[in-house]
């Protein structure tokens, strides 16, 4: 049986609320969540990872092995599929391997994209394997968008990665002139301020101006994949979280 979307309490830090990963579904074989941003996949020194945020739920047996079959950027929010045994983890990762996993990203760019389109362009990641570049020596990658909106000097799109090489679709997105509107690596900004937008724009002298978003503006927000116990195929979904819809919906008032 689904584990209700139950959340742990997070902890106040002054001003901002501790991330909160919450449990979409679970099942023997799987386990989904819907990781926040700011936080890592899997455990690492010095940073807050999402079994960090699920131990503390209950949600989770504190002995269970966490399986990861894919990643999302720390600062990435959205869907996240581990496995809950070894059997499960080989047929995910064996779907993942084969391209036969559907993956759907909301993304808020730079610019007025003019149309729908396809990104296909070869992707090699560094040695160290923390950047990516477009380049002729890199695997074939390939990238689908469709426009959902325009505002006020942006666009959010959806994109649909046939592939699933590293930082994939915010590496298409700036070769194209369209970096997510923050992305400190792939040439976004490093944060989306109201007074970038908004002419006439007149700043609170008591206060410094707080950014409308500061993280990756991109968010997983579906994925499609067989049960790894054959039962067929199924389709989870993350909503988007506060700060993404804020920012929208203060971009759509401009």
């Amino acid at each position: 049986m689904p584990y209700s979307q139950q959340r742990s309490p997070g902890a106040a830090d002054g001003r901002r609320r501790a991330p909160v990963a919450g449990v979409i579904y679970a099942d023997a074989h799987l386990l989904i969540v819907d990781k926040p941003p700011g936080v890592v996949t899997v455990s690492a020194r010095g940073e807050l990872s999402v079994p960090d945020l699920l131990l503390p739920t209950g949600l989770v047996p504190a002995d269970e092995p966490f399986r990861v079959v894919h990643r999302l950027d720390k600062e990435a929010s959205g869907v996240l599929v581990c496995a809950r045994t070894l059997e499960a983890q080989r047929r995910l990762t064996d779907q993942f391997l084969h391209r036969h996993v559907q993956k759907v990203y909301l993304a808020l760019v730079q610019g007025y994209v003019e149309k729908d389109g396809q990104i296909d362009l070869p992707l090699l990641p560094n040695r160290s394997n923390t950047r990516t570049t477009v380049s002729p020596r890199g695997k074939p990658s390939v990238t689908r968008y469709r426009i959902l909106e325009r505002l006020a000097g942006h666009t959010l799109l959806e994109c649909c990665p046939l592939t699933g090489r590293l930082h994939q679709v915010r590496v298409h997105l700036a070769a194209i002139g369209h970096p997510l509107a923050v992305d400190r690596l792939y040439g976004g900004g490093r944060e989306l301020l109201l007074s970038q937008l908004k002419a006439g724009y007149k700043p609170n002298r008591r206060r410094q101006e707080r950014p409308l978003i500061d993280r990756l503006t991109l968010h997983a927000a579906r994925i499609t994949f067989e049960h790894p116990d054959g039962s067929g195929p199924v389709t989870f979904e993350s909503p988007l979280p506060k700060d993404f819809r804020a920012t929208l919906n203060q971009l759509r008032r401009l």
